[in-house]
């Protein structure tokens, strides 16, 4: 089910948080909507849903407007953040809820509760209560209850927020399984990068109620649009260095750094810059020598990341293998790889 919002505008009194949005989430596809808190995401998944309504704007569902129908009649699933589990129900009656609503007769009820268990691996936690689940166990109940109805979408709002470190890395990859097996299109509203590069087809960055790029998770690591979207992705996050344009060169001039590029040319000397430089590219290999000294290691077991802090006091940071760890204040002749460098105007728009 192909999902289009089309001039989507969202007030909230006399605060405008999501203006004139466009955006079509393709069928069957999964996509994150990716941003910083406050920056719109969960009030345009709200109103995916129903739970809010637009103040101007369609929302399409195929070629269904949808805008003015009540959540019930959209057909929508939804998880949120803490599960909204019903606690004097079993698993089976909580998973059952919106069948049972919906009327559906006993026979019908019980073997769709426990296909769909089965197809989230928690067929045998039917008869327990879900005081006696863990949180994975819990989300996964929730996720099961959304799907049963078989619904048109499937809506998550931050699902995995409330789980540790194991449990968020293997709901990541189940959510995702199930959302490739059943073929559903599906939202994913997150401010946590990782889950949406590892789980969803693409993902829209929204910044101030504004979407500022849509692309895959790749595309948008290697080639962003702005400052913005390059410093949202990456972990360790990218290092942001001031410049300024010079004979068609990048320029900082009290590291005698130098960077020739075909996209400063013919811009005047002395226009304000900014370089972004990934981790992964500055380190001992590169072909643009840069001095400082470690100001921060920090060991991850297979690899170290560090702070290199520049004569002129800027940092660059660094990832690499831990078979040598560099001590605080030691200093070291490394290398930007200027192949792989991103220039931004002083707005924060990508040259």
């Amino acid at each position: 089910m192909q999902i289009s919002i089309r001039n989507f505008t969202k007030t909230f009194d006399d605060t405008t948080v999501i203006d004139n949005m466009n955006l079509t989430i393709r069928d069957g596809e999964m996509l994150a909507l990716l941003g910083p808190s406050g920056c719109g995401k969960s009030t345009t998944l709200f109103t995916i849903c129903g739970i809010h309504r637009m103040n101007k704007g369609e929302l399409l569902f195929g070629d269904r407007d949808v805008s003015g129908l009540p959540s019930q009649k959209r057909n929508v699933g939804v998880v949120f953040q803490n599960y909204a589990l019903y606690p004097h129900m079993s698993v089976f009656e909580n998973i059952a809820f919106p069948l049972t609503v919906r009327k559906d007769s006993k026979a019908d009820i019980d073997r769709e509760v426990r296909a769909i268990a089965a197809l989230t691996h928690i067929a045998d936690l039917l008869e327990r209560r879900p005081g006696q689940l863990s949180g994975g166990q819990q989300q996964r109940v929730a996720l099961t209850r959304a799907l049963v109805r078989k619904p048109d979408v499937l809506l998550l709002d931050e699902p995995l927020a409330n789980l540790d470190a194991k449990l968020r890395l293997e709901m990541r990859s189940e959510i995702r399984r199930i959302q490739l097996e059943t073929g559903i299109t599906a939202v994913l509203v997150t401010h946590d990068q990782v889950e949406a590069m590892s789980m969803c087809d693409r993902i829209a960055i929204m910044r101030k109620g504004e979407i500022v790029q849509v692309d895959t998770p790749a595309d948008m690591y290697s080639n962003p649009r702005t400052a913005f979207v390059a410093g949202f992705l990456g972990n360790p996050p990218i290092s942001f260095l001031k410049g300024a344009a010079m004979g068609g060169a990048f320029v900082i001039a009290p590291l005698n750094l130098r960077i020739p590029m075909p996209a400063l040319q013919g811009m005047a000397d002395g226009t304000a810059l900014t370089l972004g430089v990934r981790p992964e590219h500055f380190g001992p290999q590169g072909d643009l020598a840069v001095e400082g000294k470690i100001a921060f290691a920090e060991t991850q077991g297979r690899e170290n990341l560090y702070d290199v802090e520049l004569a002129d006091g800027s940092v660059l940071r660094s990832i690499q293998p831990a078979a040598k760890t560099l001590a605080l204040g030691e200093p070291v002749r490394w290398h930007i790889d200027s192949k792989a460098v991103f220039v931004f105007t002083d707005d924060g728009q990508r040259l």
